[in-house]
């Protein structure tokens, strides 16, 4: 996958945003929480994303992939380069991460309309 398409794949996600943070990383987010985040300063670019524990332990087996930096005890691996894992795998993966993160990201609250007059 090159950075455009994950861009686009992150951003078909309902409420996905993007936000440039850090420098030079992408961040994709939903309702406020990353899901995933796209060094564009590396060379070649780097993807980190969230994963369940047990594909973590597999993930870390595969040459070219490790715990990423600061929230790697979080279960984040770092893809050291895009094409790691095969297109579907890595799509699989972005997905699965959104998953977890929306399923734990603040709800919206809802807002109470009051009289004109009241503070």
């Amino acid at each position: 996958m090159t950075v455009d398409h994950i861009r686009r794949f992150c951003l078909s996600f309902p409420q996905a945003k993007e936000s440039l943070q850090w420098g030079e990383t992408l961040c994709f987010k939903v309702r406020g929480k990353i899901f995933a985040m796209l060094s564009l300063d590396s060379v070649p670019p780097s993807l980190s994303l969230k994963c369940a524990p047990e594909r973590f332990v597999e993930l870390l087996e595969v040459e070219g992939i490790a715990p990423a930096p600061y929230v790697g005890r979080y279960k984040w691996v770092l893809l050291e380069r895009l094409d790691v894992l095969s297109a579907p795998e890595l799509g699989e993966l972005v997905r699965q991460s959104y998953e977890m993160v929306e399923a734990k990201a603040p709800k919206r609250r809802k807002t109470v309309r009051r009289g004109k007059n009241a503070r």
